[in-house]
């Protein structure tokens, strides 16, 4: 699967899917007049890509090598490393009726920080090159908590001025609030109930592209950040890093290594490397 692929994929993603992470993105305040079911439940979906919408929605923002900042520097840039979940999925009657993870990869959901009112997505794609996906893309086996995904953690760092700073919190994957069956299901009922509140929009309206799609990619959610990470934007110039890898097969050190440039072998991995131009 190739980056030309993803342009006939509806992008969405998951927004407050780990403990912390709106409050450490200045993001609290907006969600909350948005009420969960359950207290640890994420907020909502948001669309970052839509093709052929009239709006920046279809400017397609993936790339895997590049982060443009567009003259947006300013607006505090901050990476969010995730998990994507590359889809099929089922849509009958207008209904979203499956979605079926086939793959997953690292992603960088690159977010704009200021706290103008707008909606979340208007943050989430300003143009080219403005999102990030690794083309180490990993088959999934199952997407349950007995498949390879419970075995993967997710590192992030930037290297400023040859000086590597860890930028998230390693985490694992299975520490997601929803994840497998739980957050499967809660993206089906969102997709098809997410009504228009606060800094999310209802969806329905964006799944008119649904039949010409050949799946969906999800961002499932953001880590939480380290010290360096809440207080550091991206400036042009900084090397960003992702990791998706199998904490089974290579320790932390291996990550750090490879990073720095040493010979590494990372066969259960997928790492996303991008330049801020």
């Amino acid at each position: 699967m190739l980056l030309e692929d993803l342009k006939d994929y509806l992008g969405f993603a998951v927004a407050g899917n780990f403990a912390n992470h709106l409050g450490e993105a200045g993001e609290a305040d907006e969600f909350a007049v948005i009420e969960t079911k359950e207290k640890d439940a994420p907020k909502g979906m948001f669309p970052f890509y839509i093709k052929n919408h009239n709006s920046f929605l279809g400017t397609y923002p993936v790339c895997d090598e590049i982060i443009y900042t567009h003259g947006r520097e300013d607006e505090n840039l901050q990476v969010e490393a995730e998990v994507a979940l590359i889809c099929d999925f089922v849509y009958k009657n207008e209904k979203v009726i499956d979605i079926v993870p086939k793959y997953f990869s690292a992603f960088n959901d690159c977010s704009i920080r200021i706290q103008d009112g707008n909606k979340l997505s208007t943050k989430k794609n300003w143009g080219i090159n403005t999102k990030g996906i690794s083309q180490d893309i990993i088959e999934i086996d199952n997407f349950t908590e007995d498949g390879i995904l419970s075995k993967y953690h997710i590192s992030s760092f930037i290297k400023r001025d040859g000086i590597v700073h860890d930028y998230g919190t390693t985490s694992a994957v299975k520490s997601y609030s929803y994840f497998f069956t739980q957050l499967k299901d809660w993206m089906i009922d969102k997709l098809n109930t997410q009504e228009d509140c606060g800094p999310l929009e209802e969806l329905t309206q964006f799944m008119g592209q649904a039949k010409d799609s050949n799946g969906i990619l999800i961002a499932a959610g953001a880590t939480a950040y380290t010290d360096f990470g809440k207080k550091n934007f991206l400036q042009k110039g900084d090397e960003i890093y992702v990791y998706v890898y199998n904490a089974h097969a290579h320790s932390f050190q291996d990550i750090m290594n490879d990073m720095c440039g040493m010979d590494t072998f990372l066969s259960q991995c997928s790492k996303l490397h991008q330049t801020v131009q």
